[in-house]
C-alpha cells in the first residue's frame, strides 16, 4: 500500500470526521431542526466511520480495504445529503465528504 496515500487518507478522514461533527452540531442550531434530521444522522455516522477508518489504517489492519470501502459509501451518502441544504456548514461538509469518499474508494480498490 502506498505510504503517502495512506497518510493522506488518514489525514482526510480525520478532517472529515471533524467537519461532520461540526455540521451535526451546527444543524441542531438551525431554525428547522426537524428538516435537518437526516443530515445530522448521516453526519454522526460519517464521523464515526471516518474515525474507525483512521484507527484501522493507522494500525495497518488487514481490514483497511474493507473499512475504506464502507467509509467511501457513508461519506458519499453524507455528501449527497449535506449538499441538499443551504447552510455553509453543510456545503463545506459535503465538499470534504466528497473528497474523503473519493480517496477512500481509491484505498479500497
Amino acid at each position: 500500500m502506498n505510504t503517502q496515500k495512506l497518510k493522506t487518507c488518514i489525514e482526510l478522514c480525520s478532517q472529515c470526521s471533524a467537519a461532520c461533527d461540526y455540521c451535526a452540531s451546527a444543524c441542531l442550531r438551525e431554525e428547522d431542526v426537524k428538516m435537518m434530521a437526516k443530515c445530522v444522522h448521516l453526519d454522526i455516522e460519517c464521523a464515526a466511520i471516518c474515525r474507525l477508518a483512521v484507527q484501522l489504517m493507522a494500525s495497518n489492519s488487514e481490514f483497511t480495504s474493507r473499512i475504506c470501502h464502507l467509509c467511501a459509501d457513508v461519506c458519499h451518502a453524507c455528501a449527497l445529503e449535506c449538499s441538499k441544504h443551504k447552510p455553509e456548514h453543510c456545503q463545506q461538509c459535503a465538499q470534504i465528504c466528497r473528497k474523503c469518499s473519493d480517496l477512500c474508494a481509491e484505498m479500497a480498490a
